[in-house]
Formats: structure tokens, sequence, C-alpha cells
């Protein structure tokens, strides 16, 4: 699909079946949103969350990022954050890496330039903290455990953002996951949860799940 004539005559065809399938679909979907997932992503073109996922619209707020970065300052984020733990109350939110991560790659290694180089420069950090195992690793393997860590690392960086905190504190129902997407089979990993009970000074790296 090159031409971006195609995207608009696949739209209207979505549209004209839904409308056939549920005449009230799009009524129903103008009156208001009410998603129980906030999905944080990479930006990669082949990972569409809500496609992997097979979920209608209405049922996933979307962010999405080169390397699927957690920055406070980032206020892009920040706005979907708090509009989807405080407005809407999601009860669970995914960040979501992909092994073979361009951009995990690229901080890890310092090698992004121009506006890329400095988005993902926190990933350095992510090896910083954990590069006696990544650089025990085989060299084929350092860049998807490069990948899982920095999915360890957000989701961590995620939970301490003061409106998640004030979230587990009032008790509201709120759960945070930490997945990875295999491009080479299409499959979601998780790889580890946090929640209003978790310590998160003693969160653990988690346990390899691509080796």
């Amino acid at each position: 699909m090159n031409d971006y004539k195609l995207l608009l005559l696949a739209n209207k065809a979505w549209a004209e079946q839904l409308r056939e399938e549920r005449p009230d679909y799009f009524t129903r979907q103008a009156e208001a949103q009410q998603p129980n997932f906030l999905w944080i992503g990479c930006s990669d073109s082949r990972v569409a969350p809500d496609q992997i996922t097979n979920s209608p619209p209405g049922v996933m707020s979307i962010h999405r990022n080169v390397a699927n970065l957690v920055y406070e300052e980032d206020r892009n984020l920040m706005a979907v954050l708090e509009t989807a733990v405080e407005r809407t109350r999601v009860r669970h939110i995914i960040l979501c890496g992909h092994y073979g991560c361009g951009g995990v790659a690229q901080g890890w290694k310092r090698e992004g330039t121009g506006a890329v180089g400095e988005w993902v420069a926190g990933v350095h950090d992510v090896y910083t903290e954990h590069a006696e195992e990544v650089d025990a690793l085989p060299e084929g393997q350092r860049l998807n455990r490069m990948v899982e860590l920095n999915v360890r690392d957000q989701l961590v960086r995620l939970a301490r953002v003061p409106l998640v905190q004030a979230a587990f504190e009032r008790g509201q129902e709120l759960t945070l996951h930490g997945w990875v997407y295999d491009l080479r089979d299409g499959i979601l990993k998780p790889l580890m949860t946090i929640d209003a009970g978790t310590r998160l000074d003693a969160v653990e790296r988690p346990e390899p799940v691509l080796v």
C-alpha cells in the first residue's frame, strides 16, 4: 500500500463494512470513550498495538515514541497519562518494547544523531545500570536483553510518576505491565507487573524471555 489514496479507500471500505454490520456503531463511538487500557509502546511501524491485540476502537488509549521511553518532562506522555489515570481511569497500563528495537540499539551504543540521538540518550542509562549483565552475554543476545531491561527500567520510572503514585495511594485499581513483542512470531511476552503493593526500590530484573 504505497499510495496514500489507498489508505482513504481502505478507510471508506472499513467504515462501510462496520455500518452494515452495526448501524449504530459510529453513533455510539461518538458519545464517549471508556478505555480499559493505556498502551505505551515504540513507534516502530510493525508494532501496531490495536492490531496485534485484536482490539476494536474504544478499548485502548495509545501513546507511542521511539524506544518506548518514559520521561517526566515529556508533556505529551504526561498529558496522555493524566487523561488515562485521572479521567478515563484505565485499570491497566501496558508498557511494551519489541525485540530488535533500533531505538534501543542507538541509545545503548550512543549511535543516534539529531533529534533521535537526543531522545534515546536515556537508554544508555539503562545500559550503565545493567552493564555487567549485558556485557557478559554473547554479542548476539545483548540487544534483546537490553530491550527487556529497558522495559523494566521504564516501567519502574512510570510507577514513580507522581500521578501514578497518587492513584496507588488513593486505592484506585491500577496495574502496570511490562511486555515485549516478538516480531518473529507476533507473540506478546509478559515480563513483569507493578501495582500499589510493589516496593519500587526492590524490583528485580525480569528473567530473560528471549535467549
